[in-house]
């Protein structure tokens, strides 16, 4: 099914509010990272930047 119109304008919207970061890892760890990410409920972004959020916090707090 193609996007409508107004899909492509609410995406591009949405993406202009975001950066990339690229994240390279050892082989094999992407698919622990993913599988932790599953067990926990989120996406591996989501986890990814509640990772990078807490870690900024604690050590903030030093």
């Amino acid at each position: 099914m193609k996007q409508t119109e107004a899909q492509l304008r609410a995406s591009k919207k949405y993406h202009e509010k975001l950066e990339n970061i690229q994240l390279r890892v050892p082989k094999g760890e992407k698919e622990k990272i993913t599988e932790h990410a599953r067990a926990q409920g989120e996406s591996t972004n989501a986890f990814i930047y509640r990772a990078v959020k807490e870690t900024i916090a604690r050590d903030e707090q030093k």
